[in-house]
């Protein structure tokens, strides 16, 4: 099996399910309210257990409610839980507003999250024991920067999905193998609207960047290499928050075990468009024998 270490944050999500979300100043009525386990390193951790592989996290929980079960779930999905500390105070939040499209929109407080700001004793040797290092922007950025140089040091691959949005030191893309971005992502960090100019232009700074495109699946450039679009299985969505982390979780299984990138995309997209179809985040995610279904059906 491949071991997949994830540096990230873990949050309870607190997701409301509405008709049509709201304006500013307007109020509305929603339907439902649920409290999911989430945050995108954890996200990342359960999807990339579920798709087969060993999987260890590092991060913070509070030492509340949510912290426990944000554990226990992780637990619960295979995750090796041991370099995940519990800090004083809350665990972090995201805050999802789930329209009847399937789209949504998020705030996310840190809370321990953003207590992540180095590396701890013990760190460094799990992510030297891994296949891939999985790498996000919801803990501090010092952390994030620590954990991608210490895999470059020791020849483990770091696949970084740049979320929440933002630019990005040029030391963090050249410590980086695999950037990750949605089309949101990849247009704040170059300025440029067009996936297949903006994926060229980061070709500067990192050798490989798949920009995930939503239902029109995801554009991957290379460096001396044509640009390649991996096309989506068409579904229904349900409730897309998760599709990304599910994609990319999925994605780092696929690489770790050899497969040709090609094959690697349209698996990660085949356990992508599962999630969508289901509500929630990690609760979505599918198991290796749905993917393999859904990916030769």
């Amino acid at each position: 099996m491949s071991h997949i270490v994830v540096l990230g944050s873990t949050n309870m999500d607190l997701v409301t399910f509405v008709e049509k979300a709201p304006q500013r100043g307007e109020t509305v009525t929603g339907r439902e309210f649920r409290t999911i386990p989430g945050g995108k390193g954890a996200n990342q951790a359960v999807a990339a257990a579920r798709a087969g592989a060993t999987v260890s996290m590092i991060g913070a929980v509070g030492n509340d409610a949510f912290g426990t079960r944000l554990r226990t779930t992780l637990e619960q999905a295979g995750v090796d839980t041991g370099r995940l500390r519990t800090t004083e105070g809350d665990s972090g939040t995201a805050h999802i507003v789930v329209d009847d499209h399937g789209g949504n929109a998020i705030v996310v407080i840190p809370a321990a999250n953003g207590t992540v700001d180095h590396l701890t004793p013990g760190d460094e040797e799990l992510i030297a024991s891994a296949d891939a290092l999985l790498l996000q922007l919801e803990i501090p950025l010092g952390a994030v920067l620590a954990g991608a140089l210490t895999a470059r040091a020791h020849g483990v691959r770091t696949i970084l999905t740049p979320a929440p949005a933002q630019p990005l030191p040029v030391d963090l893309l050249n410590a980086t193998d695999l950037l990750l971005p949605n089309e949101h992502e990849v247009a704040t960090l170059t300025g440029r609207t067009d996936p297949r100019t903006a994926a060229l232009a980061l070709l500067d700074e990192v050798p490989e960047v798949v920009v995930t495109l939503g239902a029109a699946g995801c554009l991957y450039a290379a460096r001396g290499a044509e640009p390649l679009t991996v096309p989506a299985p068409e579904v229904t969505a349900v409730d897309t928050t998760g599709a990304g982390d599910t994609f990319a979780g999925t994605l780092a299984v696929a690489l770790a075990e050899g497969r040709p990138m090609p094959d690697a995309l349209a698996w990660a997209a085949a356990a992508s468009a599962l999630s969508v179809q289901r509500p929630g985040a990690s609760e979505s995610m599918p198991q290796r024998p749905e993917i393999d279904a859904q990916f030769t059906s």
